[in-house]
């Protein structure tokens, strides 16, 4: 398959898109040679010196989360006489280790993705704070001090359940600022110590997200009239049409939910934890000592342990979306995409919650047990999430080896195609 697109949900909008960007001759400098039969054996991987790989042919892989947040993903061949140089791909331990690095000592604070996952990653801190005030006195009563869940276990319920709705305010703005041009994010080059193999790399040059402007948290970049409009199903026309298109808006209108943002698959998970992160919220503001106290047992089931039930049930249904986005049918599971895992376990964190909740009608000591630990391993399955959201939004252009490479026949081209392949991908015919 040269080509494909990917609808886990028959009636919502595609959610990833391979298209090929460049397929060499099978030796350097070699000329165009196709007998017609396409070849058996596998392609052979070749690493260099500094790390990079040789490659036969690039595929530019769109994805619609990818996209959110400003990640260019790249599905490569390997090759031992392949014609391009390629990063390693990213699964491997190298640029592992060099991405939890980055973790450590770069802090983008103006890409809202980032944002995002730092909000998600402090807030699940907090929440684990809280897992201990309100569940080890249950385990160890000897350990238990005065205010202990009360105070401590109500002041943290406030504030995580608070950073959880900014975090979604956050992701809510991710959600309606998605890439509205083509945008490759790879540039090639000539790699004249390899001889003269087109080296791949990183650029952010031509990039038309807004998550690389440095200047502020608001991408305020503007794509001039000329550019072509990311091809995407049911978009609105006004993007082609538009004079000026804007990288960052902060409320698309009526048309734009209507015809293009209700139908994505991504947009609506977003949303579900919006809602879900607002009703949730009710129930960290009820936490807290002064007004907890002030409650009949009544009240609380309706005013604290009700809004858990809903905002985790809210919860649920949002990490499913995550989790079905990154999926190639809505039913197949995706374990070798790293989305799908940050919706993997933030859906067993959801279930915690719910259950927390659900625990809280059992009124008596054996219920604050099992609220409690349900709320200690939900808490720590939406920190694991969060973090692997962190390292996520860290790595901008991951590279994959090509796993539809075995199903195409390609019939190799010679170099001159393959720059006008390039230059297409640069002036926005290609993505």
């Amino acid at each position: 398959m040269e080509e494909w697109s990917r609808i886990p949900v028959s009636f919502l909008n595609p959610t990833a898109q391979r298209r090929p960007i460049a397929q060499p001759s099978t030796r350097p400098n070699a000329p165009a040679v196709d007998d017609g039969r396409p070849s058996t054996q596998p392609p052979r991987a070749k690493t260099e010196a500094d790390g990079s790989q040789r490659v036969q042919d690039v595929h530019h892989l769109w994805r619609s989360r990818d996209n959110r947040k400003g990640r260019h993903a790249i599905a490569v061949s390997p090759a031992a006489e392949g014609q391009f140089l390629a990063p390693p791909a990213s699964n491997t331990p190298r640029p592992i280790l060099h991405n939890l690095w980055r973790m450590l000592t770069y802090y983008p604070v103006w890409d809202v993705s980032y944002m995002v996952a730092q909000w998600f990653t402090w807030g699940s801190v907090v929440w684990v704070l809280n897992s201990f005030f309100v569940w080890l006195p249950s385990v160890r009563p000897s350990s238990a001090f005065p205010g202990e869940t009360t105070n401590g276990g109500g002041i943290t319920a406030f504030i995580g359940a608070t950073i959880f709705e900014i975090g979604s305010i956050f992701l809510m703005i991710e959600a309606v600022n998605e890439n509205r041009t083509q945008c490759f994010g790879w540039a090639f080059e000539e790699a004249l110590e390899k001889n003269g193999l087109l080296r791949l790399r990183p650029s952010s040059e031509n990039c038309t997200h807004h998550h690389p402007n440095k200047k502020n948290l608001v991408g305020n970049r503007k794509i001039p009239f000329g550019e072509t409009p990311q091809e995407k199903p049911l978009a609105p026309k006004k993007f082609a049409e538009a004079k000026v298109l804007e990288t960052w808006v902060w409320f698309p209108t009526l048309q734009e939910l209507r015809h293009h943002y209700l139908r994505e698959i991504g947009f609506l998970a977003c949303l579900a934890q919006y809602i879900a992160a607002t009703i949730f919220w009710i129930a960290g503001f009820t936490a807290l000592p002064a007004i907890q106290s002030s409650l009949s047992p009544r009240a609380v089931d309706g005013a604290y342990w009700a809004p858990q039930v809903i905002g985790g049930t809210g919860f649920i249904i949002s990490s499913l979306l995550f989790m079905i986005e990154t999926q190639e049918r809505w039913w197949k599971p995706a374990p070798r995409t790293l989305g799908w895992w940050v919706g993997a376990w933030n859906l067993v964190g959801a279930v915690g919650f719910t259950m927390s909740g659900a625990f809280g009608y059992w009124h008596g000591s054996k219920g604050e047990y099992e609220a409690g630990l349900a709320t200690f391993w939900g808490s720590w399955a939406f920190l694991i999430g969060s973090v692997f959201q962190w390292y996520e939004s860290l790595v901008k252009h991951p590279v994959e080896r090509d796993r539809d490479a075995g199903r195409d026949v390609v019939v190799p081209r010679g170099v001159e195609a393959v720059r006008r392949d390039v230059e297409g991908a640069s002036s926005g015919s290609t993505e």
